[in-house]
């Protein structure tokens, strides 16, 4: 059975998932990467059963609570982002403090790191906390980049995120997929781009990894 990258990031996500759910089945509270497991999984598990990005969300916020955690962990949850496969493609989902089921703050969003630092997790010198540097900080610097047109087949909408392989995209998008080989959009972590039925664009592309040096 061939299982493509997607396809066993989401096993490694159901099997972290279960070891958690057994930890909390034998009364052991959780650390960072066992609540994470949990959340993600059953945001996946709420899209394969065909819920809607905002069930997706739901279902995250309701897989644990503050009480399932060990201390010191719930400061370190401050922010959870995973792709998951909608009836109109794939969508990133984003939940903002996940362990407030009341928040308000899901879906998809375009914040995130930017060229000028990054976001902070919360006040204080809690674990985790991200400080913004003094000076400005380039994104993907000395990665090889190129522009492509690609043109939507699909009768639906597609939406491609950041760090999405884009050589693995939807097949409805048609491109020059030997020449986006090793390359993803080159747009800030977090945000996307959306094609309408039948769409062209021309779009910028960055290399995943260091390459060589871009002749532009």
């Amino acid at each position: 059975m061939y299982l493509s990258p997607t396809e066993e990031d989401r096993l490694r996500i159901f099997l972290a998932a279960e070891l958690a759910r057994r930890a909390r089945g034998d009364g052991v509270r959780l650390n960072v990467p066992e609540a994470t497991a949990l959340i993600c999984d059953e945001m996946h598990r709420a899209a394969r059963a065909g819920g809607s990005l905002d069930q997706v969300a739901a279902a995250g916020r309701a897989a644990v609570s503050q009480d399932d955690l060990m201390d010191g962990v719930a400061p370190l949850l401050a922010e959870i982002r995973l792709e998951v496969l909608l009836g109109d493609g794939m969508r990133l989902v984003v939940l903002r403090d996940p362990l407030a089921p009341d928040s308000g703050s899901t879906g998809l969003s375009s914040t995130g790191l930017s060229s000028t630092g990054g976001s902070h997790a919360g006040a204080g010198d809690e674990p985790g906390r991200i400080r913004r540097p003094d000076r400005e900080i380039p994104l993907g610097a000395g990665l090889a980049r190129r522009r492509i047109r690609v043109t939507s087949r699909s009768a639906r909408p597609i939406r491609v995120s950041s760090h999405y392989p884009f050589w693995r995209v939807n097949p409805r998008l048609e491109f020059d997929r030997a020449a986006a080989t090793g390359y993803r959009l080159d747009i800030p972590a977090g945000e996307s781009i959306r094609w309408a039925p039948g769409e062209v664009r021309d779009v910028d592309l960055v290399a995943v990894r260091a390459a060589a040096p871009d002749p532009g």
